[in-house]
């Protein structure tokens, strides 16, 4: 089982693309604890935190498979933002993205004939059909909530695990 160069420049692609998303949703934790929001700023926080696990354990994976994990400079991240409503809309455009990232890696597996990294990023194409219901689901409820129900819903989003 051949590891090649392009699945594993794919994969360091998509590590660097993990860390970006880290970074992003660090920056929206940070907005939302900023403007009093800790049950939103807690919800990115821990989106920051699934990030930098995925970026680790494709790092561990490229290791198994013999090959280098290459770090490259990971570009800036928003760090101002408009409303709850459009940052999470963002959050969830975002994940409709990765998505599409995560099929790229499974495609290119496929045409390396890489069984071993086909599997590997199924467990991501599955994570990515809840990430983006999860997204699209707080999407709509920062639309029915408006901003008169805002802090209920920033209190549910603090009790996440």
């Amino acid at each position: 089982m051949k590891f090649t160069q392009t699945m594993q420049d794919a994969i360091n692609l998509q590590i660097n693309r993990e860390m970006w998303s880290a970074n992003l949703y660090l920056s929206m934790s940070l907005h939302f604890a900023h403007e009093g929001l800790s049950g939103f700023a807690s919800w990115f926080h821990k989106q920051y935190d699934e990030e930098i696990q995925h970026a680790q354990d494709m790092m561990k994976y490229v290791l198994r498979r013999g090959g280098r994990v290459e770090l490259k400079a990971v570009e800036a991240v928003p760090t101002t933002f408009g409303s709850t409503l459009s940052i999470v809309e963002e959050a969830y455009k975002h994940e409709c993205y990765v998505s599409e990232c995560i099929e790229e890696l499974v495609r290119i597996a496929g045409a390396e004939k890489d069984m071993p990294s086909q599997d590997f990023f199924w467990k991501y194409i599955r994570e990515q059909v809840e990430e983006e219901e999860v997204a699209s689901d707080l999407v709509n409820k920062v639309k029915m909530a408006e901003d008169k129900y805002l802090y209920q819903l920033d209190k549910e989003l603090g009790q996440r695990q």
